[in-house]
């Protein structure tokens, strides 16, 4: 019985050893994905608009909300930041239209536009990083590409620092760029920004 016992208790630490083996090996894969080079995000304070490039090339644009305090990146400061950023984290895989966050995790509400005296951060989160002194501040100043419940008011300043956006919008947002993709803030025009600009239409994100 105890040449048994001994059998099968190395069997299962043989197995063990393999699962923590597996589950280190993929999470090394997991810290070393390439960064998004692919895709480009420019912002457009001045118009309230997004616009996602894919290799330079314009594939589509979305209204949105930036600060209604203004533009810079003081600490404590309301402002939505100017420069070259990127994207240091993504969060809400799955979450469904309307999931409110709380210091980035889920708090298992789920708000509907436009509900009356609610303003929660919704559906997606990407977590900015800035890569320049003008806006070295944005990544502890909790600077994201969010959604929010507050649609009426997207296509105007109405944030308090954030990059605002429709459920919807950031949904297909989120599902076409990764971490390390560049982010461009701008007190321009898109066509003043983009080389090349062309009004997309009716393209959209594939």
């Amino acid at each position: 019985m105890r040449i048994h016992e001994g059998s099968q208790g190395g069997r299962d630490g043989a197995i063990r050893r393999r699962y923590h083996l597996l589950l280190l090996v993929a999470f090394f894969i997991a810290s070393c994905a390439a960064p998004d080079t692919r895709h480009q995000i420019v912002i457009s304070t001045r118009e309230q608009k997004l616009a996602v490039l894919d290799r330079g090339n314009l594939m589509t644009i979305y209204p949105v909300s930036t600060s209604k305090f203004g533009l810079g990146d003081w600490p404590g400061s309301r402002y939505t930041p100017l420069g070259q950023l990127e994207i240091a984290r993504k969060i809400g895989d799955n979450a469904p239209p309307g999931a409110v966050f709380k210091d980035r995790r889920r708090t298992g509400e789920i708000v509907l536009p436009d509900s009356p005296g609610r303003d929660p951060i919704v559906t997606r989160i990407l977590w900015l990083r800035g890569l320049e002194a003008q806006n070295t501040n944005a990544f502890t100043r909790d600077i994201y590409i969010h959604g929010t419940p507050e649609e009426r008011l997207i296509g105007m300043p109405a944030s308090y620092g954030c990059i605002r956006m429709r459920s919807s919008d950031i949904i297909k947002l989120y599902d076409v760029v990764g971490v390390g993709a560049a982010v461009s803030i701008v007190d321009t025009s898109l066509a003043s920004a983009i080389p090349g600009f062309v009004t997309p239409g009716t393209l959209a994100i594939r």
